[in-house]
């Protein structure tokens, strides 16, 4: 990696995005970047309600 992309991609922010990725079943990660700097993370995480009450994750 080049001395600029480490600045960038930080032990930090592996760890969220490992994070991140690895508490959710269905859904999507999405790195939020301004002037070529990660300056959020989002997660949006999929829940299904199946009848009879109970949950799952399989798409709505």
């Amino acid at each position: 990696m080049a001395a600029e992309t480490v600045d960038i991609w930080n032990r930090e922010l592996e760890r969220l995005v490992r994070d991140a990725l690895s508490s959710i079943r269905f859904g999507s990660v999405t790195l939020v970047v301004q002037d070529g700097r990660v300056i959020q993370v989002d997660k949006n995480e999929k829940i299904r309600i199946i009848q009879g009450g109970h949950i799952g994750g399989s798409g709505i």
